[in-house]
């Protein structure tokens, strides 16, 4: 399960609140359609072609993504037995690992079924009564945990998204970078760039980093005299210790724990140690 951190500076006015829910669920729904649809392009063998994620191969994203969306719709959590594995590092970890084991014998086609079957049923359901309310609990398990309406609805399109990608580059198909989820999820994750800057790299108060990926709106980061990273509408250019250049696959892959871009993809300006420790730090999808 993708967790995205939110950030610190930023959030909708109460007018715009219902628009960002309705649009993340369009994103979202846009999104499974998108990866059942590739799941059925696969053949035999693609199934058991190892993913960038420790442990798990195609079968696995599938089964994972099929696990969370059954949930969403209130089906139950499977409590399965896992054998010792080194990949599982939280709570968090073994409890999706568990929805992953638990359809361990389940076919490329009821995976597919089950995620589709799902998520038309809660599609069906927020489109019939759609979420007005961005702080109201999450439903579920994700409200227990403290998930709010917003951070969950946001999540889903960057977790079905990124679990995409990562079958994708297993089985050697790229493409759909230019989706509404592949927008969604770059511009959701660059949002943490000042946790970044301040909580992962620790730089100092008043550090100011600039990240401009290919295709979005250029993000500013700086810690405050609270210590704590705030994006910023815009500063100088002057004022800018560090700038980091790539294109929006690199970023995703490093802001989503991924695998390493190609060399020469990202490229740092200004103080390349700081801009460095950022490109370095940009993971936050635990």
């Amino acid at each position: 399960m993708t967790e995205q951190r939110e950030a610190t500076t930023e959030s909708s006015t109460t007018t715009d609140a219902p628009r960002e829910l309705t649009a993340a669920v369009t994103t979202w729904w846009q999104a499974i359609n998108d990866f059942t649809t590739l799941l059925e392009e696969l053949d035999d063998d693609d199934w058991a072609r190892p993913t960038d994620l420790p442990g798990w191969d195609v079968h696995a994203v599938a089964a994972h993504t099929a696990h969370l969306e059954s949930l969403l719709v209130g089906a139950p959590h499977e409590e399965v037995e896992l054998d010792e594995t080194g990949h599982l590092k939280s709570p968090m970890g073994t409890f999706t690992e568990q929805g992953v084991v638990a359809r361990r014998d389940a076919s490329p086609d009821q995976l597919i079924n089950e995620i589709r079957e799902s998520a038309t049923s809660r599609n069906t359901a927020l489109l019939a009564d759609p979420p007005t309310d961005p702080e109201a609990a999450a439903p579920g398990l994700f409200g227990a945990i403290g998930w709010s309406t917003r951070t969950l609805l946001r999540n889903r399109p960057l977790d079905v998204w990124m679990h995409e990608q990562d079958v994708r580059r297993a089985v050697g198909r790229p493409g759909n970078l230019d989706s509404p989820a592949a927008r969604h999820s770059a511009e959701y994750l660059a949002e943490s760039l000042g946790f970044v800057l301040a909580k992962k790299v620790r730089a100092p108060v008043g550090t100011t980093v600039a990240l401009e990926v290919a295709g979005l709106p250029r993000r500013v980061a700086c810690v405050a005299p609270d210590g704590r990273g705030r994006l910023l509408a815009e500063t100088a250019s002057d004022e800018i210790d560090a700038t980091i250049h790539c294109d929006l696959e690199s970023f995703l892959l490093l802001a989503g724990g991924r695998r390493r871009p190609e060399p020469g993809l990202v490229r740092v300006g200004g103080d390349t140690d700081l801009g460095l420790r950022v490109v370095e730090s940009l993971a936050v999808t635990p």
